[in-house]
């Protein structure tokens, strides 16, 4: 699976690499192209997840704002409730395409 930015391709997996969680994908690091996420001072706490840790997205001149987030330190249960471990695993904004 592909996550484009105007067209960019920002992160590459198999899909049986990511981790489905509320009508979101979830990628492995690694899977994210270097230089596209930088840090955002946006704060939010998931009541199961647990603290999220937001980037900016850029790519092709353009920066979404807030386009990305992860949870790098999951509260106790969550990954009992989803089935895997997705610390670190980053979720992008529904306006990234997706295929």
């Amino acid at each position: 699976m592909k996550a484009r930015l105007n067209g960019v391709v920002i992160a590459e997996a198999e899909e049986s690499d990511l981790v489905r969680i509320e009508g979101n994908w979830y990628w492995p690091p690694v899977s994210v192209a270097d230089g596209v996420l930088s840090p955002s001072p946006t704060a939010y706490t998931c009541p199961w997840k647990g603290p999220a840790r937001y980037h900016h997205v850029t790519a092709a001149g353009e920066t979404l704002h807030d386009g990305a987030w992860a949870y790098p330190d999951l509260r106790p249960g969550a990954v009992e409730r989803v089935g895997t471990d997705f610390a670190g695993y980053i979720a992008f904004d529904r306006s990234i395409e997706i295929s």
